[in-house]
């Protein structure tokens, strides 16, 4: 898969089938899509693409708005690349973008930068200034430039919905199983290493804080979870805690990961952390004693939940 920065630097002689989205979380409900979008553009040696913006247009056009996503865009173009997609076009969105009209995004970018022969949308899907595009004006100038619009169907497209409210809620709620379940792989945190308080080392658990940059990126319920990395072409396992660290009179909330059987230097490394098992809810311990005895009892079941699963 080509990942291109901007429609004004693809190009192609080609024709293409297209499909326009976030698709955040890549889950299954948007790999039937896109298997569809591949499969046929495959079939008709055409090339396909899947159109893509960041930021988020509710991020530019609504600036007060509370998004949560469960992907970075980074995360989300290495999950593309595993759907066979020929180009991930992520185009930035601005105001300005946001102006062009139905006509004008459907002449200049679908068929005059894309080359397009085949476009498949999302039910009810609007575009252009102020969403005044639809299916029907999309009609009308399919046949105007002699290329093809495809509807998903209604139904398809709420279990898209649906699987990606029922993510977000089971992260909210620490049902970890039921949010990897539908995405089809492991949530995942990125982020680089950053300097903590240290306090892990001093107790015997040194941990590795990382720090998540993206403010838009949606983090799991507070708690301890059975985790997992890739860190120099090795998997190593551990334990992550997020939450504010009550028991040390914690103010702010941290992200710091454990890794067991592990002694090597990762601070400023960039790290993305795959979330396997939630194991308990965040708590205030009477003591960093009492702390260190729980934090003992959770590397335990961890360890078990490792053995026995993976």
């Amino acid at each position: 898969m080509n990942t291109i920065q901007n429609i004004s630097n693809f190009s192609t002689s080609e024709k293409t089938y297209v499909t326009i989205g976030t698709f955040d979380g890549v889950h299954f409900g948007h790999q039937k899509i896109i298997d569809k979008l591949v499969l046929e553009a495959k079939k008709a040696n055409s090339k396909s693409v899947l159109l893509t913006f960041f930021p988020h247009p509710r991020m530019v056009l609504q600036k007060d708005a509370t998004i949560e996503l469960i992907n970075t865009i980074e995360e989300r173009a290495e999950l593309l690349k595993k759907t066979g997609l020929d180009y991930l076009i992520i185009h930035p969105f601005s105001k300005e973008f946001s102006r062009m009209n139905a006509l004008e995004f459907v002449r200049d970018v679908l068929v005059n930068q894309l080359n397009i022969s085949k476009l498949i949308i999302g039910y009810d899907h609007h575009f252009g200034k102020n969403r005044e595009g639809n299916i029907v004006q999309l009609t009308e100038y399919s046949y105007l430039y002699d290329f093809v619009v495809e509807e998903i169907p209604a139904q398809d497209i709420d279990d898209v919905s649906v699987s990606s409210t029922k993510v977000r809620s089971a992260l909210a709620t620490g049902n970890l199983k039921t949010a990897n379940d539908y995405l089809g792989y492991n949530f995942m945190l990125s982020g680089t290493v950053v300097n903590g308080k240290k306090l892990g080392g001093k107790i015997g658990y040194p941990t590795a804080n990382i720090d998540v940059k993206e403010a838009y990126k949606l983090i799991p319920k507070t708690g301890v979870y059975v985790v997992k990395s890739t860190i120099d072409n090795k998997t190593v396992f551990g334990m992550m805690n997020i939450g504010s660290r009550p028991t040390v009179d914690g103010t702010y909330q941290t992200i710091e990961v454990h890794f067991f059987d592990f002694n090597q230097n990762l601070y400023n490394e960039y790290l993305t952390i795959e979330l396997l098992y939630f194991l308990r809810d965040e708590e205030k311990f009477s003591s960093i004693d009492a702390l260190v005895v729980q934090i003992k009892k959770d590397e335990q079941t961890a360890r078990e939940y490792i053995k026995e699963n993976l």
